[in-house]
């Protein structure tokens, strides 16, 4: 299961280089300045579902503006939480999809906070007293309060070089001058180290 993972991963650099395995129940992906690549979220979130599901996965992904968010939302169907609705979609679901342990989860199912904006709710001092930090931070983390990274599976490149257009540019000679631009860039930050590349 751990193989097949990694390698569903490696094909999931078609839509952001950073891809990070979450355990063993799925992949998180920073898709961060990518989606317009797709024609934005929607259609980047269909393509995943609609290639996954070609090859015979059963496929259940979310997109949303934190990690917990996104993995949360993912157990209540294919979507992209709406920017400022992640509390909306989260409240309807089991404490169970916030990433918790299941000694914890079962514990809330027990006494009765069965859901999310459950929750939302509760007093927070006592909810830390019986449950732990934990339970506050994934909570937290899903709804943005407390920052969580993701760590993707390959380190970034040591040397980059990037340029940011107000419009998308679509000719041929425009192009190249800013492949030229940027190569030359790397070019001088690589003399300075001393190091070379190969292409």
């Amino acid at each position: 299961d751990q193989a097949l993972l990694e390698t569903i991963a490696d094909w999931a650099e078609r839509y952001t280089p950073l891809v990070a395995l979450a355990g063993t129940s799925g992949l998180m992906l920073d898709i961060t300045g990518c989606a317009h690549l797709f024609g934005g979220e929607t259609m980047l979130l269909a393509d995943l579902v609609k290639r996954l599901e070609s090859q015979g996965f059963f496929v259940r992904a979310a997109i949303a503006d934190t990690p917990g968010a996104a993995a949360a939302a993912r157990f209540a169907g294919n979507q992209v939480v709406p920017v400022g609705g992640i509390a909306a979609v989260l409240a309807p679901l089991p404490p169970a999809t916030l990433r918790l342990d299941g000694e914890t989860a079962s514990l809330l199912d027990r006494i009765g906070l069965k859901r999310i904006g459950q929750l939302f709710e509760a007093p927070r001092g006592p909810l830390a007293r019986r449950f732990g930090r934990a339970l506050l931070q994934r909570l937290d983390q899903a709804l943005g309060v407390e920052e969580e990274a993701i760590t993707p599976r390959r380190r970034p490149p040591s040397l980059m070089a990037e340029r940011r257009f107000a419009e998308p540019i679509v000719r041929e000679e425009d192009i190249a001058r800013t492949l030229l631009s940027l190569a030359e860039a790397l070019s001088s930050r690589m003399e300075e180290r001393g190091v070379g590349a190969r292409i």
